[in-house]
């Protein structure tokens, strides 16, 4: 019986990958609670996600490289290297990392706002990008 358990819980991991990306998307937003942050929106996130800045005459905003739908795959607009889809619910790979998760925030902050994201907007983005 501890056989066909231990199969069946094998052939269950690649399933469970969600609960892993949550886990990850959970321990930052804790790390960002901790730092003094009480409230974080999905809302907000979105509004973010599509809001426009301008660096050197060029208008960049997340859809540039990541379109508007979070389940499509994107584009680089500058290299030209396909993305991704972000949407965790088509792509179980995102947000399972809190390296990754922060690589990739400060990365694209810098490259869309100019600037690295405050740790709300950090966090607003995250829960958009997880209900997607």
């Amino acid at each position: 019986m501890k056989k066909y358990l231990m199969i069946a819980s094998i052939a269950l991991l690649p399933h469970s990958s969600p609960i892993y990306a949550t886990n990850a998307v959970d321990e930052l937003l804790n790390q960002y609670r901790s730092q003094g942050v009480e409230a974080f929106s999905a809302k907000a996130g979105q509004i973010l996600w599509h809001q426009k800045f301008t660096k050197k005459d060029n208008i960049r905003q997340c859809t540039t490289c990541h379109t508007d739908n979070l389940r499509n795959s994107g584009k680089h607009v500058r290299t030209g290297k396909f993305i991704q889809p972000l949407a965790p619910s088509v792509n179980p790979k995102r947000l399972m990392k809190v390296k990754h998760i922060r690589k990739w925030l400060k990365r694209n902050c810098k490259w869309t706002f100019n600037r690295e994201c405050t740790i709300q907007e950090k966090g607003d983005i995250l829960l958009y990008i997880q209900s997607q």
